[in-house]
């Protein structure tokens, strides 16, 4: 007699057959066992061909009931199998799913439907519960057949069998752990279609796309393969570097006196100390401007306030503090948050974020103890706390001050080694802990938000981000559907037409429309510019739908906004035409006011760039390579571009900005997404992955 196995335990066994790409052995006499992702509340594909597989023992029969429908299968030598459902004749359920073999295992709440995998980085992990529309969605009834299994964080060196997770159904009490993006794009096709929608949620914030291609793709690229490679040399020379430069460090402070010695952090980090005790000093910038020591350990202070919704620490809001000379211990509200030490050696030289969490509805304390043991002491680089721009004015104190070096003395000072890639930022990192464990499921399509990781990279980008399109769909066996999220817009406005990273992993991102069975959602205009997370995430996951319900589920929704086609120079102007126009171009008024921070309420006045002209947005250049802000006007479905300053224009670019103004729509109501007519050389190019 054996045992029952858990629905969600798969053992240690290989699925042979379905692309997984590793090798397991098992015990000579097994269970029948699940993966975690078939287990209670799961949602089925309704499919003539859906894939049930798992472990037994060798050469043991399997059967798989559900409803009407029924497969059977003999596990192969190493104790994997698989067997398909023809589930197009079977309703939505519940139902029980029993597989059986040497044992019988019953996977109860099953229900069959759509089933969608959601990825990407950080506004894809985005939760409902931080969004504008988390109280409607609390407020709304439950919707058991909206459900999300989330795959829990994981990274490894070669692919995995299985991961780890639970399938959760919406209602008030958990839709707000729900990807928020994933939850309206479910939404969405579920009022549309009344079909239940499974959403497979693998995401991971601030990850580059690299990391979710497998290292087999990215080794057909030399570019990516030499990358890799370079990334692999620095993370394997790393412990025998870091464990140089400690031992050099240490040997060296005590030479020249420079060890460090921390007071108790409570003389400096209490909001009430005396203001008399402190004097300003201006960041991003060194000390020695404001009449700090060049060396020694200084403390640093800055009074936050937080109010609404920030403060609420419904999830921990990002604190920037640029690139420090030195090592710092950071404190938030008295409490200790991250060290960086010369024995860690993590971090030196690096831009440092933090989580710190526990804020509170009034005024916070940030303090910064930073010992810089041979001079140049300061911070650069971008200062920031969320939304919330840290740049000025800062408070300062003086711990111990160290006397100057002589050159012999600076020139011996060791240099920490460069920082590795975390485990999460690795090539093949995610592929292998979190898509390789559910390439065997039976999938309608997958949807995607990421590239604000790949901004640096924006021209390369246009070779990986299909590059891993077609890898995941190379392992699902078909062109999966596979739609995606344009980035939005972020960071400062700019008075002028200037030159912009994130443009060009717009432009990259667009590019990849040459692949069949995508679509791209544009949301060039549900930006925040002083927030990399806009909380409006129920329009993001309504265009993801509109792209489904028309390409994949053939209902007659507008899905696009105007699409660049070609362009004319005609003297001195320039003519435009477009596609998608349903029902013509048009000219959306634009507000009085652009959001900084929803979050903490900021927007600012809206300075128009071309006052006198019926679009915005648009920028043209002549042959001498000036590009300024251009009048536009709308010339039945084309749009005729020019500007008084340019005599012999050659090309023209739309939304081509960091957080650009632009009001060009169709009638549907659907924004035009960034484009430019010229092929001049991206301001990306150069960088590398790995390098």
């Amino acid at each position: 007699m054996h045992r029952p196995a858990s629905p969600r335990s798969l053992g240690s066994a290989l699925i042979l057959g379905l692309g997984l790409g590793a090798t397991f052995s098992v015990p000579a006499f097994a269970d029948v066992a699940l993966p975690a992702i078939i287990s209670d509340h799961a949602v089925l594909q309704k499919s003539y061909q859906t894939a049930l597989w798992g472990t037994a023992s060798p050469d043991e029969k399997v059967t798989a009931t559900l409803s009407v429908a029924r497969g059977e299968t003999v596990a192969d030598s190493a104790g994997a199998w698989r067997l398909t459902l023809d589930l197009t004749q079977t309703g939505p359920g519940p139902h029980d799913l029993v597989v059986a073999g040497n044992n019988r295992l019953v996977v109860s709440d099953v229900i069959v439907g759509e089933v969608w995998v959601a990825s990407g980085q950080s506004n894809m992990e985005f939760t409902l519960n931080k969004t504008t529309e988390i109280e409607e969605a609390i407020a709304a009834p439950p919707t058991p057949h909206i459900r999300q299994f989330l795959v829990r964080k994981n990274t490894a060196n070669t692919p995995r069998a299985d991961c780890q997770g639970t399938w959760t159904l919406a209602s008030p009490e958990t839709v707000g752990n729900f990807s928020a993006v994933g939850y309206h794009f479910a939404r969405s096709l579920h009022q549309r279609l009344q079909v239940p929608v499974g959403l497979i949620h693998t995401s991971w914030g601030g990850t580059p796309v690299e990391a979710w291609t497998s290292t087999e793709a990215l080794d057909t690229d030399p570019e990516l393969k030499a990358g890799r490679e370079n990334m692999e040399a620095e993370i394997a020379a790393h412990p025998r570097l870091k464990a140089d430069y400690v031992t050099a460090f240490h040997e060296w402070a005590k030479k020249y006196n420079r060890e460090d010695a921390p007071v108790a952090p409570a003389t400096f980090t209490d909001q009430e100390l005396p203001a008399a005790e402190w004097k300003p000093v201006t960041l991003p910038g060194s000390f020695s401007a404001a009449a700090l020591p060049d060396a020694g350990v200084v403390w640093l202070k800055k009074i936050i306030p937080l109010h609404g919704e920030a403060a609420k620490g419904r999830f921990p809001l990002p604190l920037n503090l640029g690139v420090p000379e030195g090592f710092e211990t950071v404190y938030y509200n008295g409490k200790r948050i991250a060290a960086i030490t010369p024995d860690s050696c993590e971090g030196i030289g690096a831009r440092h974020v933090y989580y710190p969490g526990g804020s509170i509805d009034g005024d916070n304390v940030l303090a910064v103890r930073l010992y810089t043991p041979a001079g140049n002491a300061g911070v650069n680089g971008e200062l920031s706390f969320y939304a919330t721009s840290l740049k000025g004015e800062w408070l300062a104190k003086v711990e111990r001050e160290l006397p100057s070096l002589d050159d012999a003395a600076r020139q011996s000072y060791p240099r920490a080694p460069k920082v590795i890639a975390a485990p999460h930022l690795r090539p093949g990192a995610l592929y292998n802990g979190m898509i390789a464990p559910l390439v065997a499921c039976t999938i309608r399509g997958i949807i995607w938000y990421q590239g604000e990781s790949n901004d640096g990279r924006a021209y390369q980008y246009r070779t990986a981000f299909p590059l891993m399109i077609s890898d995941w769909r190379r392992r699902w066996g078909r062109d999966v559907p596979f739609y995606y999220c344009q980035l939005t817009c972020f960071r400062d406005k700019r008075p002028a037409p200037s030159e912009s990273a994130w443009a060009e992993l717009r432009e990259s991102q667009t590019r990849a429309l040459s692949l069949p069975h995508t679509g791209q959602a544009i949301l060039i205009d549900l930006g925040e510019t002083g927030d990399v997370h806009p909380r409006n995430k129920k329009e993001v996951g309504n265009r993801l739908g509109l792209i489904a319900l028309n390409k994949t589920y053939a209902q007659p929704d507008v899905f696009s906004g105007p699409v660049y086609k070609s362009h004319r120079v005609e003297g001195d102007k320039i003519r435009l035409t477009f596609g998608e126009l349903h029902g013509g171009l048009v000219a959306k008024p634009l507000p009085p006011d652009y959001i900084v921070s929803s979050l903490n309420k900021e927007v600012r006045p809206l300075i128009r760039n071309s006052p006198d002209s019926e679009l915005e947005g648009f920028a043209i250049c002549g042959v001498a390579g000036r590009w300024v802000w251009a009048n536009a006007v709308i010339e039945g479905d084309t749009i005729i571009v020019s500007s008084p300053a340019i005599k012999e224009p050659v090309a023209v670019r739309y939304a081509w900005a960091d957080s650009p103004t632009a009001n060009l729509y169709n009638q549907a109501g659907l924004p035009a997404g960034p484009f430019r007519t010229d092929e001049f050389k991206s301001v990306t190019q150069h960088r590398r992955f790995g390098f």
